[in-house]
């Protein structure tokens, strides 16, 4: 590495990173000057497949507190946007607002073990959800575990939990300051003590037990090196823990030793005879093994050796699985697989939808089979026999989201959730025989529903595809307002309605919540979700930007009133489109975001996302990364948004390296007058296990900056609680 020079900066120049300026110039925001720290340039020069690429902010890369310079960068940043923060109008109303709108019960399906009910609530402001169970299915609420009691800061939390069949045992995880590193733990129910088993390094994991509870599944990877936390991971394994026996002495069930590069994530249906063992190099389509659980060799058999479609078994009939695939089937099926027979071959049972609808979640209750599918994003519920043939439907309370099956065969009594935008989760008791459905907990939020609209439209994107859009907003707002767009577009995962009082902050104070259903997520399969990945990638960043022109031109968003919001693969989106079309975004927000497009993969998770974005050491793909990597086309003396990043230094997932470099990038540029800001979260990662205070404090201030720089004006007394106005 050398220190900058007239010919390193002409070379960045040509990649549009200008990186000669290491402190911008103080910026006039309409209330006060932000200058930013200095950030030093240390050029790396590098040649890839004839291209020169310069790195200057790579030594933002180590890993603070441990490098003294990052740390001491981390400070100064938060440092300059807590000053910029704390002078905007309105972060207090935001704050108290969201408190408010959290003080009311939240509920998980229920897991059913004889006459035990297992679910995690939280009563309403605890910063996180506790572990309790029920004697009976409306018994009193005995609590289990209370992660608040376990750090001064509560950001320590419960992940995966799974109960042992006979009910006896809970095991679960214990996730510390948002890493994705996992410490398992056991209790007795009965009398609530933990016992001695401890599981450490288990990540990517789910928890499943043994059928005769001696011990349970996990996944786990080798202990890191001190140091390199960081580090790319590999070699994820599954092991089996038997319960009174040290972790060194764990049984290794699978593993690939030949392709340290997969990801194998075991788990077991409900009152299954098999496990089943998803190996995959981080797309959807994995390879299927499965784990008969009734021999005593538990000898792994691979089924599906290719991984060509997805597998994923949600039972099994005596020696036939029951599984939900995509093969053959781009919208999924469900096909019976016996491994009785010498070479078995998938025989269908219920067909992929004719009508475009996308089976998004499956399970056997009762003696039936109950499919949920997503029809333009909403769900529909159809019930069939175990052959196959369609039985109707389940009547749900409204539009929205349902899923989460719980249930064990033969036992007519099941559990599912049903959220809407304007509609907490509910919980809902479910008789399979009857087909009838009664409350189990039925949260009231603080809020009147009656004064939410919720729409879908479509607007046709670049290409003329066209894509679906939520929009909420509070009924008396029917002319043109400051609007949150949001987006993520990958990974086949939808965007599906569901209540948040985060985003019901910003509708409140009479903002519109718009939420694009862009291609690369799966709201309507298999080919959506191809359609915005790898070279097809661009389209998912031509719908969000088509969705923003929509807005404008339709008159639903102000004139200067859009700000965008993303997060992982979304802050991607968000960083993409803000520098292909600068002058369309008023606010940019992008958290936690996949950033610098040639460097993903040496960090963390990011090897298990060559899928979805291709590889920046094949020509192609870096050719094709090259065209949108938010840090490398940042393009100099354009009017950019304002923009306000956010990340966290615990975050193992998407490092925050990639927020840092961005924003250096960022702020030596020369984009116009507003602000180019990051929030650095401490002892929080990638969003899940943070407290709830945090998830609050970080809003109040994205809300009240994207509410100053699109013209939102906030006013305390707005309320869409039943008290009024």
């Amino acid at each position: 590495m050398k220190r900058s020079t007239a010919t390193a900066t002409a070379i960045a120049m040509s990649l549009v990173v200008q990186v000669n300026s290491v402190s911008a110039q103080p910026l006039e925001d309409g209330m006060s000057k932000i200058t930013y720290p200095n950030t030093e340039c240390i050029d790396v020069i590098e040649q890839h497949f004839g291209q020169t690429v310069v790195d200057p902010y790579r030594w933002l890369e180590n890993e603070a507190p441990g490098d003294q310079a990052v740390a001491a960068w981390i400070e100064a940043q938060n440092k300059v946007t807590r000053a910029h923060l704390d002078t905007l109008p309105g972060r207090d109303v935001f704050e108290k607002r969201m408190k408010a709108l959290f003080e009311y019960e939240r509920y998980t399906v229920p897991r059913k073990r004889g006459d035990r009910y297992f679910f995690t609530l939280n009563k309403g402001l605890e910063n996180q959800p506790s572990l309790y169970v029920r004697h009976g299915a409306f018994g009193e609420a005995r609590l289990l575990i209370d992660p608040n009691s376990w750090s001064d800061d509560n950001a320590d939390a419960v992940g995966e939990w799974s109960v042992s069949d006979d009910g006896r045992h809970v095991a679960f995880s214990v996730q510390k300051g948002g890493t994705d590193w996992r410490t398992i733990r056991v209790l007795d129910v009965e009398s609530g003590k933990e016992l001695q088993d401890v599981v450490d390094w288990a990540r990517f994991t789910r928890i499943n037990w043994a059928p005769d509870n001696s011990g349970f599944f996990y996944s786990r990877m080798p202990e890191p090196v001190q140091g390199a936390a960081g580090a790319a991971i590999a070699n994820h394994a599954v092991y089996f823990h038997e319960l009174g026996t040290p972790q060194a002495e764990d049984r290794l069930i699978y593993s690939t030793p030949d392709r340290p590069g997969l990801l194998h994530v075991a788990d077991r249906a409900e009152g299954g005879r098999y496990l089943a063992i998803s190996s995959t190099p981080g797309m959807n389509e994995n390879a299927l093994t499965v784990v008969d659980l009734a021999s005593r060799e538990w000898k792994a058999q691979t089924i599906m050796p290719h991984m060509e479609a997805e597998w994923s078994v949600i039972g099994n009939d005596g020696s036939k699985l029951i599984l939900v695939t995509t093969d053959g089937a781009e919208r999924r099926r469900v096909v019976s697989l016996d491994l009785a027979e010498a070479d078995p071959q998938p025989r269908e049972i219920v067909a992929e939808d004719a009508d475009n609808a996308v089976l998004n979640d499956a399970a056997l209750l009762g003696s039936k089979l109950f499919i949920g599918y997503l029809v333009d994003a909403k769900t529909e519920i159809r019930r069939f026999s175990m052959s196959g043939t369609p039985e109707g439907t389940v009547a749900l309370p409204g539009i929205g989201t349902a899923g989460g099956f719980q249930g064990r065969p033969g036992d007519t009594e099941a559990f599912f959730g049903f959220t809407g935008f304007d509609a907490p989760t509910a919980i809902y008791r479910y008789d399979t025989d009857s087909n009838t459905l009664t409350p189990w907990a039925e949260p009231k939020a603080p809020i009147d529903p009656n004064e939410i609209t919720v729409e879908q439209r479509f607007y046709r994107s670049k290409d003329g595809t066209e894509v679906p859009l939520f929009l909420v907003r509070r009924k008396h707002v029917t002319e043109a307002a400051p609007t949150l767009l949001y987006g993520y577009g990958g990974f086949g995962i939808p965007q599906v309605p569901y209540y948040n009082p985060i985003q019901l902050a910003w509708v409140e104070q009479g903002g519109v919540l718009a939420i694009a259903n862009i291609r690369g997520g799966g709201e309507y399969g298999r080919a959506w979700h191809r359609a915005g990945q790898l070279e097809e990638k661009q389209n998912a960043f031509d719908d969000f930007i088509a969705a923003g022109e929509f807005l404008k031109k339709s008159g639903v968003t102000s004139l200067k009133g859009l700000a965008i919001q993303g997060e992982s693969n979304g802050g991607l989106l968000v960083g993409a489109v803000t520098n292909q079309r600068p002058e369309l975004f008023d606010v940019a927000l992008p958290g936690v975001g996949v950033l610098d497009m040639l460097r993903f993969d040496k960090f963390t998770a990011g090897g298990f996302w060559i899928s979805e974005f291709g590889s920046p050491s094949e020509e192609r793909h870096f050719r094709n990364l090259m065209t949108y990597s938010p840090y490398h086309t940042i393009r100099q003396g354009k009017d950019y948004p304002a923009i306000l990043a956010t990340t966290a230094d615990a975050d193992d997932r998407v490092v925050p390296a990639h927020t840092f470099k961005y924003i250096a990038a960022l702020q030596a540029a020369d984009l116009g007058p507003k602000p180019r800001l990051v929030r650095i979260e401490t002892r929080a990662g990638h969003g899940a296990g943070m407290p709830l205070d945090k998830v609050i404090a970080q809003h109040a201030d994205m809300w009240a900056f994207a509410a100053h720089w699109t013209g939102l004006k906030i006013n305390p007394v707005k309320r869409m609680d039943t008290s009024g106005e």
